[in-house]
């Protein structure tokens, strides 16, 4: 039984249920549900979970940011989505409904479908090999050794028979049998097609493309068609375009050929029809197309090495929050497979060390103990790679360090790219990846320029957050005074706190609301407030933790462990925001009496909503009493609850 089961249930009840999932994958911190109708979704509930870092939307995908245990989050949501091994709907096809429309996202979510499922093994054979690369530069043992072999053929293993791999979660995303893609993958590995076998047996009968990019020897004709030499393996556009060309086959096949003989005619006739028109023309076009864009892409960058890094620095941490970073893996994949590096993506390594300083610098700065707890786990996630549950929890919420960790790994990118920075195998993440950029030949300088490079974006990023950041309630001086428009509460006795009201109204019972989850205090215990003014303070010192971007309702952290939740009104987030005007942002620091929201309470209930307003303690369990200690009229700040350790 899965530790997350619970957690698990509740996001496909939220995202729409089972029935309304199509496909769901995972990358490091983000479950990936492609919906059949995203207006189905519960937006606001999956944010308000415990366990749920945010929610984002982007190529055609729901995703869910759950953070560095979201593999186990996974294992767990699966078994509810009924869907087939590998999160793709039994029988479902490029063409359903709940592919994106837009090019831009259908591109994203194909790129991230076919690479998400061997990105882990394929960063784990890189540093494999990189470390063999490394160990075998300090001398500790030759090329000759068992030890170098054996470690080498883990590292090459994947690499080497990339197409297969591929051709088998290619033919899953395109919604084909994955066997079929696999051997699609297997016969543009075999030896007797690739060029360096046919370019040993014989002179060539003719050249193609003589004196261009495409120049090409053909060896041999297929019924006096030029079967032009290729080698195919570690290749990656090639086996893609032709799994998705079978694709169409399959599904034309699967109409046309009687039920009785489908099972092997089915497969037969794909492959007949793939693989001459795969080897003959898609194959050299894809391939020359790969050489096209790499080509490019690197002209491009060699017009300013310097502010081409500094873009991809600049931009990376932006690209990975809307998940558009996908758009760039192939290119950094091509060129690593078509000229042994890649010097056009890999400015991006400074923005990993970038905000991990940023987080250091915080953990360092602030005196609120949520937020300090939070950053050192971040800080090590960063280290070893992973940003986004730093990105999402701690610098989108603080804004200004996201413009710092921004601004660092640009500058950091600008110094990678300048110095002609490259990574020679896919493989590792944050400081796993230091091995793979040790360059083949055994010469370490592009390793001590990737040093360089992390040290300036961590260092800028560390010092310019650690002189600028504030906690949002650094008090000037003289604030030890008494604010005269904050009433006073008289002191509790030891071990209990007293909680005001954040509106000004009448008191209710949890009860009396028609809410049946308020009124049954599964939420929580607490109070309700039926306002007069449509003015919401905080009721405590503390963090504003949830802020939900209806304005209807939030969630606040006080000093002393208290979670609250103020929800003004019921079902208000139908109202999608409208008469609702907030005055403080999600992850600031709040003081006692501070304002807010501020409500048009007509409009509310002309819109037929009620305004009433519960203030509930979401983790009662931790206290042994919460009680009403209100009555009648109150204004804001007034008290209205007691909890008692």
């Amino acid at each position: 039984m899965g530790k997350y089961q619970a957690l698990a249930a509740d996001i496909v009840a939220a995202v729409g249920g089972p029935e309304n999932i199509s496909g769901l994958t995972h990358c490091i911190t983000r479950l990936r549900f492609k919906l059949r109708d995203e207006s189905k979704a519960d937006d606001d509930a999956i944010r308000a979970m415990d366990g749920v870092v945010t929610l984002m939307k982007s190529g055609g995908q729901y995703q869910v940011v759950i953070g560095n245990h979201v593999a186990d989050v996974f294992a767990d949501v699966m078994p509810l989505t009924g869907l087939a091994e590998g999160g793709a709907a039994e029988g479902a096809a490029d063409d359903e409904p709940s592919v994106p429309a837009k090019p831009l996202d259908r591109f994203i979510d194909v790129i991230s479908g076919i690479f998400q499922p061997i990105l882990g093994i394929m960063a784990a054979c890189g540093m494999i090999k990189g470390f063999n690369t490394l160990f075998f530069t300090l001398g500790l043992y030759p090329e000759t050794a068992g030890v170098y072999i054996m470690l080498n053929a883990i590292g090459d293993g994947l690499f080497n028979f990339l197409p297969m791999f591929l051709g088998y979660t290619a033919a899953k995303k395109f919604g084909m049998k994955p066997m079929v893609g696999l051997v699609i993958g297997a016969i543009m590995c075999y030896p007797g097609i690739q060029k360096s076998t046919l370019s040993a047996a014989a002179e060539p009968l003719y050249t193609l493309f003589a004196g261009t990019m495409f120049e090409s020897p053909v060896y041999v004709d297929v019924l006096g068609i030029p079967f032009v030499a290729m080698d195919y393996t570690a290749t990656v556009i090639p086996v893609i375009i032709v799994t998705w060309f079978a694709s169409k086959c399959e599904r034309l096949f699967t109409r046309i050929v009687p039920d009785l003989v489908k099972f092997f005619f089915v497969p037969c006739l794909t492959l007949l029809v793939c693989i001459p028109v795969g080897l003959l023309l898609i194959g050299p076009i894809a391939t020359f197309a790969s050489l096209l864009i790499s080509e490019t892409v690197i002209a491009i960058r060699n017009v300013s090495p310097l502010i081409a890094g500094g873009i991809v620095g600049l931009t990376w941490q932006i690209l990975v929050i809307f998940g558009l970073h996908w758009g760039f893996i192939p290119v950094y994949i091509n060129n690593i497979v078509t000229y042994g590096y890649d010097n056009v993506m890999m400015p991006f390594f400074a923005c990993t060390f970038a905000t991990s300083g940023v987080v250091l610098a915080i953990f360092l700065r602030t005196k609120d103990k949520k937020l300090k707890e939070m950053c050192l786990p971040n800080f090590i996630s960063g280290i070893f790679g992973v940003t986004e549950p730093a990105i999402y929890g701690i610098l989108l919420p603080l804004k200004k360090p996201m413009v710092i960790s921004c601004i660092a790994g640009g500058i950091g990118g600008a110094f990678l790219g300048a110095l002609n920075f490259r990574k020679f195998s896919m493989g590792g993440m944050g400081i796993f990846e230091f091995p793979a950029m040790v360059a083949p030949d055994g010469t370490l300088d592009n390793l001590f320029v990737a040093f360089a490079g992390v040290l300036i974006a961590m260092t800028i990023a560390f010092v310019a957050t650690f002189v600028l950041y504030r906690d949002k309630d650094v008090a000037p001086e003289g604030a030890g005074e008494k604010d005269a428009r904050v009433p006073a509460i008289s002191p509790a006795p030891a071990g209990e706190l007293v909680i005001g009201s954040p509106v000004e109204g009448e008191v209710m019972e949890l009860s009396e609301l028609a809410d049946a989850a308020f009124a049954s205090g599964a939420l929580g215990r607490g109070v309700a407030v039926r306002p007069t003014s449509g003015t919401v303070v905080s009721p405590v010192d503390g963090t504003l933790t949830t802020l939900f971007p209806t304005l209807h309702a939030m969630g606040i952290t006080s000093d002393d462990g208290v979670e609250l939740l103020i929800h003004v009104g019921l079902d208000t987030v139908n109202l999608e925001g409208k008469g609702f005007t907030a005055f403080a942002r999600q992850g600031e620091r709040v003081r006692r009496g501070q304002k807010l929201l501020e409500i048009d309470l007509d409009a509310v209930t002309a819109a037929g909503y009620s305004a009433d307003t519960p203030l509930i303690v979401t983790n009662s369990d931790d206290f042994a009493e919460v009680a009403t200690v209100g009555k009648g009229h109150v204004r804001g700040l007034d008290a209205v609850l007691r909890v008692s350790r």
